[in-house]
């Protein structure tokens, strides 16, 4: 009994030997990829579900349910019980971040474009970017992504200052996503998705207090339960999860110049889901896009604080 306690036992991570085989067979491109998909089919649902709950009511539940279907799978309490005391530190922060920019996202979007708010966070990751994209090659990559990006935003200014402020702190707070996430994925944590599973247990304790109330709605109305699961499926498990398996082996600069694909996505769900027909000049976005994301050369991996 005594020698099976000091056993090391099997990581509670959700990416088990199968996941953990697939993780590598993909390209790490490909699970961005499958991020940016759901990052934007996420908030389309939730923007719907804002009269009936509230947007504090639906981030509460957004975060809620992901908690839930980690908690099983990840076992954030062994997780912490664990870490050592720096990378506890670093879930913390990370959850605390994760609460925090969820609320002030579907704060921004009550009142804002979902466009200027995405131009806002799309500033954060060009310094992010920039820090190690340090070839004349990936500088020019950089350039030709922003340029497109640029292109399909259409950004239109907004004189309501207390959105622009939840978008700004939205955007500060999705660099603190990409460089915690970065380290979770990389640090000692079990690995990155049971470090994903533990964060979301901590921001499910920061928004307890704040959306429970408008929440409470959903509770007895088993339709409207059942599409807020399936908003926090789409918006924090499905994303974070492929995001984590992409920093795992993407240096930081590289996935913060992908990022520029995000618009990219929008405007396809804008095709598919809501019959949005680009314009030309949408168009020449996604091709500057695509071409800077294409051109770009990931450097060695190194360990990036």
């Amino acid at each position: 009994m005594k020698d099976r306690a000091q056993a090391p036992a099997a990581s509670p991570a959700l990416a088990g030997p199968a996941l953990a085989n697939l993780a590598s067979a993909l390209p790490p491109h490909l699970w961005f990829g499958v991020s940016a998909v759901f990052h934007y089919l996420g908030p389309a649902f939730a923007v719907l579900l804002f009269p009936h709950v509230g947007v504090l009511g639906m981030a509460w539940l957004r975060i809620a349910s992901a908690a839930l279907v980690f908690a099983p799978l990840t076992r954030p309490w062994t997780v912490f019980a664990r870490a050592n005391r720096s990378t506890r530190l670093l879930l913390l922060a990370f959850g605390a971040c994760l609460g925090i920019m969820n609320c002030s996202f579907y704060l921004a979007l009550d009142r804002l474009p979902i466009s200027l708010v995405a131009a806002i966070e799309f500033v954060g990751t060009i310094g992010v970017a920039l820090v190690g994209l340090r070839s004349p090659r990936n500088l020019a990559a950089l350039a030709v992504a922003v340029t497109g990006t640029l292109l399909l935003i259409d950004v239109k200014w907004s004189s309501d200052p207390v959105g622009l402020f939840w978008a700004f702190l939205n955007g500060a707070l999705f660099v603190f996503y990409i460089v915690l996430g970065h380290r979770v994925a990389r640090a000692g944590a079990g690995d990155g998705i049971a470090g994903l599973g533990a964060a979301m247990a901590v921001a499910f304790l920061i928004v307890l207090p704040v959306g429970f109330a408008d929440a409470l709605p959903a509770f007895s109305a088993p339709t409207l339960l059942i599409a807020a699961i399936g908003v926090g499926i789409c918006s924090s498990v499905i994303p974070y999860i492929c995001d984590q398996l992409a920093m795992s082996r993407l240096p930081r600069s590289s996935f913060a110049l992908m990022l520029s694909l995000l618009p990219v996505t929008a405007t396809l769900i804008g095709i598919v889901v809501l019959r949005q027909i680009p314009s030309l000049t949408d168009c020449l976005g996604i091709a500057l896009v695509v071409a800077g994301v294409a051109f770009h050369k990931p450097a060695p991996q190194t360990n990036e604080a």
